[in-house]
């Protein structure tokens, strides 16, 4: 209720004031987050945080915000802001969301929401008794193009099989063979390719065709237990899906979703959709309804209008879909051995 309380104080009403945001984190995701926010009407990056002011310093000056935090308190206790944008090693995300929430702010997360579902379920239930958005920014859902493929679907028939591929070397990958541990290949961070790439195919596969029967992750494992690269089997009736994620290697990532009257290629990420082609026995179709917009856009664009209008419902059902691909990246986990510090 702070937020709100704040937010009337500051003499706003629902559909007169500005989204005004904090982010959280030094690394280039933040960077194109205020880049993005900037082209959003209504959205405002107010301060930012990190642990090392001077770092926190620098990155204000260069994206012209006006204020820069390394005191955790005192940034969560501004109130000049009403969200705070999280973009932290995955296994922070719980702990910092619900210290901004308990602090009256909402909270946008970066993807992965948390290490697990139970995490999630109790920032739920933060979020509902304090009546505060709470939004993770899973950029697939809130895409063009993505929406535009799932209304495609009925033109391929019955679907038989879909592929989804999100490759790409990652620049700390040598640091982590040469005995180094990077935050995203180490257990204690909750890293690993499921949770860094395959989420997004996982995203991708479940907003299209709902909760699977059942679920299987082959990892290839390093040393230390976490996962480098490997393969979701995602398991429908009369369907299978396939999810393919790799840190310690590269190739052509892609989506293919196969039926019995034609098919859809998706060029690129899962994460990011820039485009498709739709392919069937009477020709093809190329799409993409996004241009040359940042991707980050689109989500900033719907997290300000649901603010704006205090849509309750359209939080929830956000909520709803961000639970269930935490349910299933667990159990996908899980299922393969991969243990977190937090579990």
């Amino acid at each position: 209720m702070k937020s709100l309380m704040a937010y009337y104080k500051r003499g706003g009403c629902p559909g007169e004031d500005n989204m005004k945001i904090g982010t959280v984190g030094s690394g280039p995701i933040v960077s194109e987050f205020i880049e993005a926010a900037k082209l959003v009407k209504g959205v405002e990056t107010a301060a930012v945080f990190s642990r090392d002011g001077a770092r926190a310093a620098a990155l204000a000056e260069r994206h012209s915000v006006k204020k820069s935090y390394s005191d955790k308190n005192s940034f969560l206790n501004d109130g000049d802001f009403d969200f705070v944008y999280i973009a932290l090693p995955n296994s922070l995300h719980f702990e910092w969301a619900q210290d901004a929430m308990l602090a009256g702010k909402n909270v946008i997360c970066e993807k992965p929401f948390v290490s697990t579902a139970d995490e999630l379920t109790r920032l739920i239930k933060t979020a509902r008794e304090r009546q505060l958005f709470l939004f993770e920014a899973s950029i697939v859902r809130h895409l063009p193009n993505y929406r535009l493929v799932r209304r495609s679907l009925d033109r391929l028939g019955e679907i038989k099989f879909a592929q989804a591929n999100f490759s790409q070397y990652s620049s700390r990958y040598n640091a982590f063979i040469e005995g180094r541990n990077p935050n995203v290949f180490s257990p204690e961070f909750s890293g690993g390719a499921l949770m860094d790439l395959n989420c997004y195919n996982l995203n991708f596969l479940l907003g299209l065709f709902g909760a699977p029967e059942n679920i299987e992750y082959t990892p290839n494992m390093a040393e230390n237990g976490i996962d480098t690269s490997g393969v979701l089997v995602l398991k429908y009736n009369g369907m299978t899906a396939v999810a393919v994620a790799a840190k310690d290697s590269g190739s052509k990532s892609f989506v293919q979703i196969q039926g019995t009257r034609g098919y859809i290629y998706v060029h690129g990420e899962s994460g990011l959709c820039r485009s498709f082609t739709v392919f069937t026995k009477t020709g093809e179709e190329t799409f993409d309804v996004q241009g040359s917009k940042p991707v980050m856009t689109y989500e900033i664009s719907d997290f300000e209008e649901i603010f704006r209008s205090r849509d309750f419902e359209r939080r929830d059902a956000l909520l709803n879909d961000s639970l269930r691909t935490a349910v299933w990246l667990e159990k996908a986990r899980r299922g393969a051995g991969i243990r977190f510090a937090s579990d």
